[in-house]
């Protein structure tokens, strides 16, 4: 396969098979919001954009009088999908600075120290431990670069769950969330997982933005928006997925129809 990077798989099940109650079924799942929580990397990305922009027109002879927005604000925002121009603006940018600024967060968005900033969402390691223990076939489909993606799987040591990770090949998708790439890149993982084998009747979508509803739509399978992710409730309701849960975890005991225990960690 030319866009996807299959995963190592462990015959170890360190948690024990469970059941085969989801045997048969393929869960693709978006990486970003549904597994990671990149709210702290976006914020600060932001903070750091104004304070590189404010130093930027500073050179310039042009001070300029900014103000962060509070993480809270930023990231209700965010989940609004106010424009990022807004958001600028709304920080003391004019008009003429904002594609500055803009340029800028992108440059920086992917580098290490902030990427370092992810963190696993609450919850994740056991949703994905149950879901693989019952039989779940576990394939992401990101537009995160596969390399990046298959280094923190394996930091977590959760790399084995997985049978297959289809990325983008540009470091910007992710950022860019455009959904035509999101539903290309599902088309192709789809059919791989045709070509072996498993049916596209139980078939999932699991994401926390209209560019995975509208992918999972565009192919004909039940769609599960999450909202711990960078998109509101309010707002995925809009595309009208199959079902909305908060978190992978109460997807996967929806799945399971068992009640949703806390096993967060």
């Amino acid at each position: 396969m030319t866009n996807a990077e299959l995963v190592s798989r462990s015959e170890f099940h360190p948690w024990g098979r469970h059941s085969d109650a989801l045997s048969g079924v393929t869960l693709f799942c978006d990486f970003d919001g549904p597994i990671m929580d990149v709210s702290e990397r976006y914020y600060h990305t932001y903070c750091l954009g104004l304070a590189d922009t404010q130093s930027h027109y500073q050179s310039l002879g042009q001070p300029l009088q900014l103000a962060a927005l509070s993480q809270d604000q930023f990231w209700r925002m965010k989940q609004d999908r106010t424009p990022d121009t807004e958001i600028a603006m709304r920080s003391g940018l004019e008009p003429s600075q904002v594609s500055w600024f803009l340029k800028r967060v992108k440059q920086i968005v992917n580098q290490d120290t902030l990427l370092s900033q992810d963190r696993l969402q609450p919850g994740v390691i056991w949703a994905l431990h149950l879901l693989h223990s019952h039989g779940a076939r576990l394939v992401l489909v990101t537009l995160r670069q596969r390399d990046q993606v298959k280094q923190i799987l394996n930091q977590h040591h959760l790399n084995h769950l997985f049978a297959a990770v289809w990325g983008a090949g540009d470091r910007d998708a992710a950022y860019n969330n455009h959904a035509q790439h999101k539903a290309a890149l599902l088309q192709q993982a789809i059919a791989h997982s045709l070509q072996v084998g498993y049916s596209a009747t139980r078939t999932y979508m699991i994401g926390d933005t209209e560019a995975d509803i509208i992918a999972g739509q565009t192919h004909g399978i039940t769609t599960l928006a999450v909202t711990c992710g960078i998109r509101s409730r309010s707002y995925l309701e809009q595309f009208e997925p199959t079902h909305i849960h908060s978190d992978l975890l109460t997807v996967a005991h929806q799945l399971l129809n068992c009640p949703a225990l806390d096993y967060r960690a």
